[in-house]
């Protein structure tokens, strides 16, 4: 293997590698968000079930 050969397909590896690094952040980023809205969702319902209740007790 020559250098050029070496180089070269270090930087191939080294490209890929940095490819795949970006897609996985990109979905971490991707995922936090749902993570975030399936939080708020949980919230809403807990307000809506509290709100329920209250109004269970007052009748």
């Amino acid at each position: 293997m020559t250098l050029e050969e070496f180089e070269s397909q270090t930087r191939e590896e080294l490209e890929q590698a940095l490819n795949q690094l970006q897609a996985a952040t990109l979905l971490i980023a991707e995922l936090s968000a749902q993570v975030s809205q399936a939080g708020n969702t949980v919230q809403a319902l807990s307000r809506r079930v509290e709100t329920f209740v209250s109004q269970q007790k007052g009748q």
